[in-house]
C-alpha cells in the first residue's frame, strides 16, 4: 500500500469529541514514519501513525490548549502478522487517560513514551469540510507500507475492541469479527471490508476515493494470513508490494518466507526478471548466509542462464548436483512444491516439473529434486529465494496464493482443489497455499 492512499471530505459530525477508529494492518516496510490515517483542516491535523522507532503515535495539534502527543515504547515489527489496532477517543472524559485509548489485538496499552493528552473537550478534526485520509499524512508524505483490512470509523461513540474482534476459545488468539455491529454516526464508515472496495459498507454512504497509487486485491487477510518474504531475516535486497517483490543486486543475496512448514504439502510460484536465481527452501533457524551455496541448511535449484542447473542439497556443506532445465529468462515462472510429510522438494518451470517430477507421488518421491531435508537449527523449513550473482540486478515476485506477481494479476487461474489461494498454474493434488488456513 506504499504510495497508495484513500481520502474523503467529511460532512457534519455526530461529535467532534467522541469517535472510534478500528483497522487490521500487516506491516511491510519498517523503521520509518508511516501514517495509518490523518484528519486535517488544511494547516492542522490529528494523525495516528507508526513512528520511525516502530512504536505507535497519536498526535493532535489543533491549538495551544488542545495540543496532544501520545506514543508507545512498545514496537510492532512483525511483518508476518496481522495486528488489530483500535483508537477510541472521548475528549469529554474528566480523566485524561480515558480520552484516548489504544488497543492492540484486544488488549489496552498505556501510552508510555510520550504522554501529553488532549485537553478536556478538545475538538478533533472531524468537522464538516475536514479531510480524512487513510494511509498518508496531509503533506503528501509518510505513506503506510503494508496491507490494511476491515477499516471502520464510528462517529459519536467510544467503542471497546470487542466490537471488532474476540479471543478464540481454542487458540487464545485475537480473531476478527468480520461483521461488527455498531452505529456509525454521521461520518462513520466501513471500507476495505470485502477485498479492496472503498465503497462504504456501513449503513451510510460515506464512500472514499483513491487519492493516489494502486489498490491491489489480495487473498491475504486477518482471517487467513499468507506467507510473504521476511524483511527481518533477509541477508540483503530491497522489498516492496507487501514484501512479495524483492530486488537483489549482489552476490548471494538471499531471503526466506515468513511461514514455516513441519507437515503438509505446499505450493507457490515465483516470477523472475533475469537469468540468475536460487529457488527452493531453507532451515528457518539458520542465520542468513553470505553464501548459501556453500552453507548447510539450504536446498534449492540454481541456474545462471544455461540449460544445466544445479541442485544444492546442503545436508553437508556445498553438496550439489546438476539437472537439465530450461535456461532462466525474464518472465519465467518458477513452480515450487514442498512435501513436508515426505521431505521432498519439487521444482518446475512455467508449469512443467523438472526431472519428470510428480509432486503427488508421496513416499516414492518420483522426480523430486531433493529427497532429504532437515531442520536442525531450532526452526522449520521455509521458502527460500537467492540471487547468486553480482553481474545483474534481479527481481523476483512471489505469489504465495495472493493471485498477483507484484501488482500484475495472474493471467489465467489454475485449478486448486484446496480452494485456498490463486495461482497461475494448476496446484498439484493434495497441495495448498502456504497460509494459516493452509497450515491448518
Amino acid at each position: 500500500m506504499a504510495n497508495t492512499y484513500l481520502q474523503r471530505t467529511l460532512g457534519t459530525p455526530t461529535s467532534e469529541k467522541i469517535w472510534t477508529f478500528s483497522a487490521w494492518v500487516k506491516r511491510s516496510g519498517l523503521s520509518s514514519t508511516q501514517h495509518i490515517f490523518s484528519l486535517d483542516s488544511g494547516s492542522n491535523r490529528d494523525a495516528f501513525s507508526f513512528d520511525s522507532d516502530n512504536g505507535l503515535r497519536f498526535y493532535c495539534n489543533g491549538s495551544a490548549t488542545g495540543y496532544a502527543d501520545l506514543s508507545t515504547n512498545r514496537v510492532l515489527r512483525d511483518t508476518s502478522a496481522w495486528f488489530h489496532l483500535v483508537l477510541a477517543v472521548d475528549t469529554s472524559q474528566g480523566t485524561a487517560a480515558d480520552r484516548v485509548k489504544l488497543y492492540i489485538n484486544g488488549t489496552q496499552y498505556t501510552w508510555d513514551e510520550t504522554t501529553t493528552y488532549p485537553s478536556q473537550d478538545y475538538l478533533t478534526f472531524t468537522d464538516s469540510g475536514d479531510i480524512f485520509r487513510i494511509g498518508r499524512d496531509r503533506t503528501d508524505a509518510n505513506y503506510f507500507d503494508g496491507l490494511m483490512s476491515h477499516v471502520h470509523f464510528c462517529d459519536g461513540t467510544q467503542l471497546a475492541p470487542t466490537v471488532f474482534g474476540s479471543t478464540d476459545s481454542t487458540t487464545g488468539e485475537w480473531k476478527i469479527n468480520t461483521s461488527p455491529s455498531f452505529t456509525p454516526g454521521n461520518n462513520g464508515f466501513t471500507v476495505l471490508k470485502d477485498g479492496n472496495t472503498i465503497t462504504d459498507q456501513s449503513a451510510n454512504s460515506n464512500d472514499f476515493s483513491l487519492g493516489g497509487g494502486t489498490l491491489t486485491q489480495t487473498e491475504d487477510c486477518p482471517s487467513n494470513n499468507f506467507c510473504t518474504l521476511n524483511g527481518n531475516t533477509q541477508y540483503s535486497g530491497t522489498m516492496s508490494n507487501g514484501n512479495l517483490k524483492i530486488v537483489q543486486s549482489g552476490y548471494n543475496y538471499n531471503d526466506r518466507g515468513t511461514l514455516g512448514m513441519e507437515s503438509g504439502k505446499f505450493y507457490w510460484e515465483l516470477k523472475i526478471s533475469n537469468t540468475h536465481g536460487e529457488f527452493g527452501v531453507c532451515e528457518n533457524g539458520k542465520a542468513p548466509q553470505t553464501d548459501p551455496q556453500s552453507g548447510v541448511g539450504c536446498y534449492f535449484l540454481y541456474n545462471n542462464g544455461n540449460t544445466t542447473g544445479y541442485i544444492f542439497n546442503n545436508v553437508s556443506s556445498g553438496s550439489s548436483s546438476t539437472i537439465t532445465c530450461t535456461a532462466f529468462a525474464s518472465g519465467m515462472i518458477i513452480n515450487v512444491a514442498y512435501d513436508a510429510d515426505n521431505q521432498a522438494l519439487y521444482v518446475g518451470q512455467n508449469g512443467t516439473w523438472l526431472n519428470s517430477g510428480d509432486p503427488t507421488s508421496g513416499a516414492s518421491k518420483t522426480g523430486a529434486v531433493i529427497t532429504t531435508l532437515y531442520a536442525r537449527y531450532g526452526g522449520t523449513i521455509v521458502p527460500f529465494i537467492g540471487h547468486g550473482t553480482s553481474s545483474f540486478t534481479g527481481t523476483t515476485e512471489a505469489n504465495f496464493g495472493n493471485g498477483y506477481f507484484g501488482t500484475t494479476q495472474i493471467s489465467s487461474e489454475g485449478t486448486n482443489a484446496s480452494g485456498i489461494g490463486k495461482f497461475e498454474y494448476d496446484v498439484p493434488t493434495g497441495y495448498t497455499a502456504l497460509s494459516t488456513k493452509g497450515l491448518n
